[in-house]
């Protein structure tokens, strides 16, 4: 099974997704739906979206709402990209301009929460108090996340359990939420509940430690963005926290200091360290565990083809090059 076959296990429903998402963009206010449509179109994997159908299909549900729940989970990260980008004053995402590179920070900000607005209205109409307990908790979730990450901007001292709670958060919290609601709109048992919710968030960590391995591994235009760009920002990754722990005295002061002062004056020589410390590896080594505990949640369901494309995510988490 390719990626491709992932999508096809479930290519009617994402495009049937897709037409809904349009469609629920729509507002009388002509700008908020250039941006929105802008961001949303801007060519993501939608990765979140796709848990919501494979976990409910992987449940057997068979009605209609998990388009509309897919829709929320794509609305909620779409507003925290553009909140993102504002945050971090970037200027690419994807290969193309930011939406607030374009428009401004004003304008971002504010169809970022006509986004979010709408998530919820949405969410009101499936009707279903567990899932928006789910969904509203994940939202205070990321945004803390956002918070901690700011927080620990140019902070060379943040320890690797640290860091892991904030990619719990920032990144993964959005991936649980989205096993984790398809599987209760399916009417999940206990134990089912658990797993499904359970495989989005290693998933989600397992995506993200990948994604600190691009950074400095990465090839820049398949991913969209520079190799070297979260070091410029001055974000403390698991590559440079294991870096700063097992290089030399010399190299390790080095690291420290390029975090401080951010910028990619000293890139050639922190990917050098980067790469002579196994802190490439090491990382990968991490992500490869949580896309092992990913895969090991889903042991007790019920073969199907939507099951096997679950499985296989995991595969593509770490597998993936952009």
């Amino acid at each position: 099974m390719t990626v491709q076959r992932i999508n096809e296990t479930v290519a009617d429903d994402f495009s049937r997704v897709n037409d809904l998402i349009l469609k629920r963009l729509a507002s009388d206010v002509p700008l908020v739906e250039k941006i929105a449509e802008y961001i949303i179109e801007s060519g993501g994997k939608r990765l979140r979206p796709l848990l919501v159908l494979l976990s409910s299909k992987a449940l057997g549900y068979d009605k209609d709402d998990h388009l509309k729940l897919a829709a929320v989970i794509e609305f909620l990260h779409t507003a925290t990209l553009l909140h993102d980008d504002v945050v971090d004053t970037s200027d690419m995402r994807r290969g193309r301009s930011t939406a607030n590179a374009r428009w401004g920070n004003a304008p971002s900000v504010l169809v970022g929460d006509f986004l979010y607005a709408r998530a919820f209205e949405m969410m009101v109409e499936l009707k279903s108090l567990e899932i928006m307990d789910v969904l509203s908790h994940a939202t205070a979730v990321i945004a803390e996340g956002e918070v901690m990450q700011l927080m620990n901007i140019k902070n060379p001292d943040l320890t690797e359990e640290q860091y892991m709670k904030v990619i719990h958060n920032k990144t993964a919290m959005l991936f649980e939420a989205a096993s984790h609601t398809g599987a209760l709109l399916s009417g999940a048992s206990a134990a089912q509940e658990t797993a499904l919710r359970d495989y989005g968030k290693h998933l989600g960590l397992a995506f993200q430690l990948v994604d600190d391995v691009l950074d400095y591994r990465g090839d820049a235009e398949a991913m969209g963005k520079n190799v070297g760009d979260d070091l410029a920002e001055g974000k403390t990754t698991l590559p440079l926290i294991h870096a700063m722990a097992n290089a030399s005295e010399e190299d390790s002061q080095l690291v420290r200091q390029a975090i401080r002062k951010g910028g990619l004056d000293d890139m050639p020589r922190i990917l050098s360290i980067v790469e002579s410390s196994g802190a490439l590896e090491y990382t990968m080594q991490r992500a490869r565990e949580e896309a092992h505990k990913a895969a090991a949640c889903l042991e007790n369901l019920t073969d199907s083809e939507h099951k096997e494309a679950l499985k296989l995510l995991t595969q593509v988490a770490v597998a993936r090059v952009s």
